[in-house]
């Protein structure tokens, strides 16, 4: 197991608007998010290869913090619960090959078992899943729209900004919770947030 952090938090949004599973399925008007937004938040691709096709580049990460909580709720969605324990928290930066900063993630792992689905714990989730060919379903959670100062300084963008968070299932049990947040500078491939 690679060496762990000793960050303590994690980059959690302070929403002033969020929606559970039912805004996840009917969608949002196009005034309150447009659909291309709509596309990357609430579709259950992977936002790894969707930002490599928006951008062109291939998309790397910075792994900030790879922490052991334990059985710690961790401040993290009510879902971690579904996640058994212990639990290992990692924080990355999602960035092109050139440096900019696309999405900012924190996942929840069993301990025990993430050196099995992330052998090099410095590839996406993506690729180190596909790799294993690993049938996983993305199972979509929350999104939300808020503000966070840490984020705000990592992307260099002013919030607030939109988020999701979401549970990797495989196997027919939960593999991770991943939450997600998205950089206002997708608007240069995506559009404007609304219509």
């Amino acid at each position: 197991m690679n060496t762990l952090s000793t960050i303590t938090s994690w980059n959690r949004l302070s929403p002033i608007w969020q929606g559970r599973e039912n805004v996840v399925h009917t969608g949002l008007p196009h005034s309150q998010l447009a659909p291309p937004w709509q596309i990357l938040l609430l579709g259950d691709g992977s936002p790894t290869r969707h930002l490599r096709l928006l951008t062109g580049e291939k998309t790397e990460v910075d792994v900030i913090d790879m922490s052991l909580i334990g059985m710690n709720p961790d401040n993290a969605p009510s879902d971690i619960e579904n996640v058994p324990g212990p639990r290992l928290r990692r924080q990355v930066w999602l960035k092109t090959s050139s440096g900019q900063r696309l999405a900012y993630a924190s996942s929840w792992w069993n301990a025990d078992n993430i050196d099995e689905y992330l052998e090099n714990r410095s590839l996406p989730i993506w690729e180190s899943l596909s790799r294993l060919h690993t049938e996983l379903y993305r199972d979509i959670q929350g999104i939300y729209y808020g503000y966070s100062p840490e984020i705000e300084k990592g992307f260099g963008q002013k919030g607030p900004f939109w988020g999701r968070h979401y549970l990797f299932w495989h196997n027919r049990k939960p593999l991770t919770l991943i939450y997600e947040v998205f950089s206002p500078y997708l608007c240069k491939y995506l559009g404007d947030l609304t219509v």
